[in-house]
């Protein structure tokens, strides 16, 4: 992994604020840095390398093309770039002696300037965000990985300067940039403690979309996605080789379409965004071509995708390792990676000593079974509590999943063994793990039978009569769910606390995030009419990349760590989306056919047992003297009333009724996380 950063259309010293970019983002690349100016002057690029491909210079970035048109900074890995190096040979418009070493991002880069990027991108498996500029013409184009594992951010800086980045906090090293809190997002922030792409912390900054490609064009004009439509068009995206912007949208059938459209869009606008992979679409195809086989046959059909998979991600220069919990996915994935391996797979576990959290006993249990070379180590509540002043600054916005503090803390003990580790997320999304998908079939089977008018009218007529009852406050808010992802969406927050904690204008322009533009995920849209996998696509378009993928991320690039999830290969989430829901849950388990591979390698008396989860206990750790002096610190009345962000009276009745009544609300985390973050950013 690496991180990437570049400005278009800087006036000023470009070279001295790349260079500082460079530095905000060291941690996920110490091994080298590099930086490239246009001669022109209009395009400057940055890169923080942490080498895992061809250690040599030949790896170095930014990288030009063997021919010198395009230059490319790249943070991922591509794991089949042999395929793709195959094919550049086979139609020869490469020669071998044309490669100056062996990395996939050179690779990558042929492949992009011979076939475009939007081929390139459709062929390869991997994680990546990319930045590839056309020398010749001035075109940039930004892409992400299918599923999100790779950040990248990219905006305005007064409406004149394009920039774009792996670390949201790498735009604070411009002098020219303001730091204004876009406070539309706030709501959306405390109702589900991260805020999801494509929106950011900052004004006019925003993350690009899984599966999409940014393209832009010299002079690049501002634009704003949100408020001039371009998000409004992203909902409408199913599919691959939709292209469009604010001003219209064309789907092409072939590579040349998708080219062609790309620069008629341009012309009118001078960007278009381009999907070249959707998983509403995979999940669609899915849903109408489902499994035929048995569930042994899905068993097997599994685990031959995941052992392909592991395979294509163990290919590494350095040394790589896997972390290992007690639980169904880690398992799976280090069951199979030590029939693949030539030796014993190093794995890694922490332990607690505080009772119902320490799942390390049986992780080496597991371990001892599969024949590992095994590492652990066991933390205390004096280890987890000195993380937490440090979590705002890891993640660069406000974030608070509080196993953010396990996370952090496995991913150091690794990495002072390994410089790549494969984990097993991914699981409870792609094969129904939740116990939360049980409950949203039980109420939308209830309330669905109902007409939505009549629902949503019943609610706001029950809703202010609702106050004397918790139970009453939900069940009304639930009632008024347009559709089974909007459910899924308002049960994350069914007492409004993301509105109530805000100090913001109660207009319309503010509340555009509970309506249409400001609404994430793809609850616009009823996609599938399976609950469980309606539930489960729209943890996958929003609570997978923009929460799990991002604290797997940020904790492990903080220590310079590699992470792969091979869950998240491409072939395995299309065979995921067709398995029948009776293969993924019954009214006891979830995660059937996951089980059913484990069980080949682990007895499965040893996994079926209650998961007790990679968290900590915070509720108790916040009573204690040492984190609740520090936490009545942030949310010091006049000091929330100065910033300006927050209303104080809702913030002290949540932590007054935690502190003397024992009841704990996420959005206590929520808040602590958010202040800290400002005090971190001088906000």
């Amino acid at each position: 992994m690496c991180g990437i950063c570049g400005l278009l259309n800087y006036k000023g010293n470009a070279r001295a604020v790349i260079a500082a970019m460079n530095i905000h983002m060291k941690d996920r690349g110490p091994d080298a840095d590099g930086i490239w100016i246009s001669q022109d002057e209009m395009a400057a690029f940055g890169h923080r390398r942490l080498s895992i491909r061809d250690l040599s210079a030949n790896g170095s970035q930014p990288m030009k093309s063997h021919s010198g048109r395009f230059m490319m900074v790249y943070n991922g890995e591509i794991y089949n770039a042999n395929v793709l190096k195959d094919k550049l040979l086979s139609d020869k418009v490469c020669k071998e002696s044309d490669f100056r070493g062996t990395s996939d991002t050179e690779i990558l880069l042929e492949y992009a300037e011979n076939y475009g990027l939007y081929d390139a991108l459709r062929m390869s498996k991997g994680m990546f965000a990319i930045g590839l500029y056309d020398i010749k013409t001035g075109r940039l184009q930004l892409a992400r990985d299918r599923v999100g594992e790779k950040p990248l951010y990219y905006g305005f800086i007064n409406h004149e300067v394009f920039g774009f980045a792996s670390d949201i906090g790498c735009f604070t090293e411009i002098p020219e940039f303001e730091k204004k809190i876009n406070r539309s997002v706030l709501p959306l922030y405390f109702s589900h403690g991260y805020i999801p792409a494509p929106y950011s912390i900052y004004e006019d900054i925003y993350k690009l979309e899984p599966g999409t490609i940014l393209t832009i064009d010299d002079p690049y004009g501002y634009f704003n996605p949100v408020d001039d439509g371009d998000l409004k068009e992203y909902y409408k995206a199913d599919k691959a080789g939709r292209s469009f912007n604010a001003t219209n949208f064309f789907d092409g059938h072939t590579y040349k379409e998708v080219y062609d459209d790309i620069d008629e869009l341009c012309q009118d606008t001078g960007h278009a965004y381009t999907v070249y992979w959707s998983m509403k679409e995979a999940a669609m195809y899915g849903q109408n071509n489902i499994f035929k086989g048995s569930e042994q046959d899905a068993a097997d059909e599994l685990e031959r995708l995941i052992k392909d998979a592991v395979t294509g991600q163990m290919v590494a220069d350095v040394p790589l390792g896997a972390f290992l919990s007690a639980g169904i996915d880690s398992s799976t994935i280090v069951s199979l990676m030590q029939q693949v391996a030539p030796g014993r797979v190093k794995t890694f576990t922490i332990g607690m000593n505080e009772q119902g959290y320490n799942e390390a006993e049986i992780a080496k249990e597991i371990a001892g079974i599969l024949g590992t070379e095994h590492t652990e180590m066991y933390i205390d509540d004096a280890d987890a509590k000195r993380v937490i002043p440090d979590l705002a600054n890891m993640f660069g916005e406000p974030f608070a999943d509080s196993s953010q503090i396990p996370t952090y803390l496995v991913s150091k003990m690794t990495r002072q063994h390994v410089t790549v580790s494969l984990s097993g997320d991914a699981g409870d999304e792609l094969f129904c793990g939740y116990t939360s998908y049980r409950s949203i079939e039980r109420i939308w089977g209830k309330m669905g039978k109902v007409p939505y008018p009549v629902r949503k009218a019943v609610s706001s007529i029950v809703s202010p009569f609702a106050g004397f009852s918790d139970v009453a406050k939900i069940k009304s808010g639930l009632l008024g769910a347009r559709n089974i992802a909007d459910l899924h969406m308002i049960e994350s927050d069914p007492w409004k606390y993301g509105r109530k904690i805000t100090d913001i204008d109660k207009n319309p322009q503010d509340g555009r995030w509970n309506n249409k533009f400001l609404y994430a995920g793809n609850t616009l849209n009823n996609y599938l009419s399976e609950v469980n996998h309606e539930t489960m696509l729209m943890d996958m378009t929003m609570y997978h990349p923009d929460d799990i993928l991002t604290k797997v991320d940020r904790t492990a690039m903080a220590v310079s760590l590699e992470t792969r999830v091979p869950l998240l290969d491409k072939d395995i989430i299309e065979f995921a989306w067709t398995l029948p829901t009776s293969y993924l849950r019954d009214d006891k388990v979830g995660k059937k056919v996951l089980r059913n591979v484990l069980y080949r390698y682990v007895p499965k008396e040893l996994m079926d047992r209650p998961k007790k989860g990679f968290s900590i206990p915070i509720d108790k750790w916040l009573k204690e003297p040492e984190l609740r002096s520090w936490a009545e610190d942030l949310i010091r009345r006049t000091k929330v009333r100065r910033q300006g962000y927050l209303n104080a009276d809702a913030v002290h009745k949540i932590w007054e009724d935690f502190i003397n009544g024992g009841e704990w609300k996420p959005q206590i985390w929520y808040i602590l996380m958010f202040q800290q973050w400002l005090e971190d950013n001088d906000l």
